[in-house]
């Protein structure tokens, strides 16, 4: 058997060496040609896969290690009797975090004691937009879920959902979305000049879900007017490609890696083995936990003179800062568009390993029930 592979995945040696030849290609430039002998292509975000990819190709299981399938035909993949399997959710807490991050920077921006006095609207409440609700609930902000879709869906059954108008009114907004165009309660440019029209100097807009979610070229004309809101961006449209003039203007720009945490990436993985394995009739026999290494961080420790919200945003940022990523998109911004593409791959390829706040041993001494159960609502392991 004869498995390609986004040479970017990882650990597909150690889940997928035992059922066969495995051959690593680039999954921004994968072509026929390299999938033609394969049986088994396991892709990422990056690469289209659809009849242009595999018509004539032996392929019969595609696995896209990724909670999105925007970028899989899926109407033409099951006609062809091609096996589909995705990741949804592997990367959700690692996006939670990434957010939870960045709500912390802003709050320090905005001179706040207590970040919880920040309202939070949730644009799409799916696997990554209910983590962050959830952490978000018990860290004690006041939290508006936006989903029409979902809203519909479960009705009076469901949580308390509230309209677009009114999740962009609140301090945050952070988008989740998928990206959908031809049907009702379609995302794309979601985000257009009316909503962000709307937004003041005083609110934070953050993207984490898909580019093509805002309406670029709209936000940028947004930024340029009087009181602009600040915003982060984590996805952009026209990846690789993306504007450097809009990286600019952003407040935070990171080079879509909110989900990278080796916790995020190794359980995506772990997923589509699982789905290769059932496919093929064989056992799992193995989990993510046999190959996450000791993290170089493992333990930090807060006495009871430790302020509450300071020692959370210490902990969260001791395992993930955004800013570091945002100095490293801005740098890579020169040269023409494609060294400027390349780059930005580049960035994602040798990103550097991110662990989660679970792998963060906490150890408090004196400290209030109040701060345990904040660190706990993030998710940090605790000694007390």
């Amino acid at each position: 058997m004869l498995i390609v592979a986004d040479e970017n995945i990882p650990l597909v040696d150690s889940f997928f060496d035992d059922f066969g030849e495995i051959r690593r290609v680039s999954g921004r430039h994968m072509g026929p040609d390299d999938v033609r002998e394969a049986d088994v292509l396991l892709v990422r975000s990056v690469t289209k896969v659809g009849r242009e990819l595999l018509e004539g190709s032996r392929v019969r299981f595609v696995g896209t290690t990724t909670i999105g399938t925007d970028h899989i035909d899926l109407e033409w993949l099951e006609p062809a009797g091609i096996r589909f399997a995705s990741a949804p959710g592997c990367n959700a807490n690692s996006v939670a975090e990434y957010v939870l991050s960045v709500v912390s920077v802003y709050a320090e921006k905005q001179g706040l004691e207590d970040w919880t006095e920040l309202t939070v609207g949730i644009v799409g409440a799916g696997n990554v937009g209910g983590e962050l609700s959830h952490k978000l609930e018990r860290l004690g902000f006041e939290v508006r879920l936006c989903d029409p879709p979902r809203a519909e869906r479960e009705g009076d059954e469901g949580p308390e959902f509230v309209s677009l108008e009114q999740a962009l009114a609140c301090d945050v907004v952070t988008l989740h979305t998928p990206l959908t165009r031809d049907e009702e309660h379609a995302t794309y440019h979601m985000i257009g000049a009316d909503q962000l029209a709307g937004l003041t100097g005083e609110q934070l807009l953050i993207n984490a879900g898909r580019g093509e979610v805002i309406d670029t070229q709209a936000l940028a004309d947004r930024l340029d007017a009087p009181n602009a809101p600040l915003v982060a961006l984590d996805v952009w449209e026209q990846e690789p490609r993306i504007d450097p003039g809009l990286v600019d203007r952003v407040w935070i720009a990171t080079p879509h890696i909110a989900g990278y945490s080796l916790e995020g990436k190794v359980k995506g993985t772990e997923m589509i083995y699982q789905a290769l394995s059932g496919f093929l009739g064989l056992p799992v026999r193995k989990k993510s936990g046999q190959f996450l290494p000791e993290p170089a961080l493992s333990k930090v420790a807060f006495t009871g003179a430790a302020e509450e919200d300071r020692a959370i945003c210490v902990a969260l940022r001791a395992c993930y800062d955004p800013r570091g990523d945002d100095g490293r998109l801005r740098a890579a911004m020169k040269g023409n568009a494609e060294e400027r593409a390349l780059a930005f791959d580049r960035l994602r390829r040798n990103y550097p390993v991110r662990r989660e706040c679970s792998s963060l041993n906490v150890q408090l001494k004196g400290t209030s029930k109040s701060l345990q159960d904040s660190f706990r609502a993030v998710g940090f392991k605790l000694k007390i």
